[in-house]
């Protein structure tokens, strides 16, 4: 088949800096027995065009006329040989390929893959907040052959707007991310918690820095480790709780993805404090790791609970606190939720997930 990938970005030249890891563990298994175009709207300010893991990535850059960009190179690629399918992530991308499917009579395929279908106006997240988003995404649901989505709880969220939506979760590469014995933890030394993810509202990094101050009020030793970019120019460092505990909260940074696996590898519980995920990645590449998660009940979290995951009331910090401090206390049952968790992610890995885009794909071409 010829399949054309419609992404905001995540498809750097370099594979591995400004990236995003599981789009190109897609990316390069179908490339493996398709031709694979992928079009994204604006990985760096330029156009540009370049080979990666054997697909052929079409940069329309972010310069004002990119969609006259992405028009113009899809009808160029389309002209060779016709696409037999496009698969968008994100809901910009999937108005962009409703409109290209209907005028060049190829089938879509369309993932929400963020706050598509979420309206969080006190933190201005997810595509429904504006009358421009809520048209844009009509016009991707429209446009679009069959809707895909990575949990359950996505699902949900489409049902109550009336869109069907088939449950594709996006696996972790096992051959990228090694699966990791679930490992003892020595109760003589510090707990590592650890939170993967930008720091910005949605992620909701206040109710952890509350819960970490009621972990430390009730005496548990911890430190608590962040990896992600701060979108915040520090303000979430401000927050009471991170003056009080000081050099008890490492903030990292982003990471590549070698000193990532070394802090996930060292971690006793992943702590995610999300209002909203689709996923995520981390709750799984964590699981591969043999590290089980506490979190809001959103994504995985949310599917898993209470076997494979522990899920709490959104905002809850006190709730995230309690449980976090019960599964610390309790070294059997972390380990047992971690063998659960472990066995959850691999049974939908990135092969997983190839595979199953690709029958999706043959479905929908026919």
């Amino acid at each position: 088949m010829k399949i054309a990938l419609i992404v905001p970005g995540g498809v750097d030249a370099s594979g591995e800096d400004r990236v995003i890891h599981s789009r190109l563990w897609l990316i390069e298994r179908l490339a493996r027995t398709h031709e694979v175009h992928v079009f994204a709207l604006g990985q760096n300010d330029a156009p540009g065009e370049w080979s990666l893991l054997g697909t052929r990535v079409h940069d329309t850059g972010r310069a004002r006329g990119r969609s006259l960009r992405l028009w113009r190179v899809f009808q160029a690629a389309h002209r060779t040989a016709r696409f037999d399918v496009i698969h968008a992530f994100f809901g910009w991308c999937g108005t962009y390929a409703g409109v290209l499917g209907k005028r060049f009579g190829v089938p879509v395929v369309f993932h929400p893959s963020g706050g598509e279908l979420v309206a969080m106006r006190d933190i201005d997240y997810g595509m429904r907040c504006s009358a421009l988003g809520r048209t844009a995404l009509r016009a991707a649901i429209a446009g679009a052959t069959r809707v895909t989505v990575a949990t359950p709880f996505m699902q949900r969220l489409a049902a109550e707007q009336g869109i069907a939506a088939d449950c594709v979760p996006i696996g972790v590469a096992v051959d990228r991310w090694p699966v990791a014995s679930v490992r003892s933890r020595d109760a003589e030394q510090p707990a590592r918690l650890l939170h993967i993810g930008d720091i910005r509202p949605v992620k909701d990094q206040e109710t952890l820095m509350d819960s970490a101050g009621i972990l430390a009020d009730r005496g548990i030793d911890f430190e608590l480790h962040l990896a992600g970019l701060d979108t915040t120019n520090g303000a979430i460092r401000e927050h009471p709780v991170a003056r009080r505990l000081g050099d008890r909260i490492h903030w990292h940074g982003v990471l590549r993805r070698d000193a990532l696996r070394q802090l996930v590898d060292r971690a006793h519980v992943l702590l995610v404090s999300s209002r909203h995920e689709a996923g995520p990645l981390a709750v799984l590449e964590a699981a591969i790791a043999g590290v089980p998660t506490v979190g809001t009940a959103v994504g995985h979290v949310d599917e898993w609970a209470p076997h494979a995951a522990i899920g709490v009331p959104i905002g809850d910090a006190s709730e995230l606190a309690h449980q976090t401090g019960a599964l610390l206390a309790n070294d059997a049952r972390r380990r047992t939720l971690a063998a659960h968790a472990q066995q959850r992610a691999l049974a939908i890995d990135a092969d997983f997930t190839a595979r199953t885009f690709e029958r999706i794909y043959h479905e929908v071409a026919r």
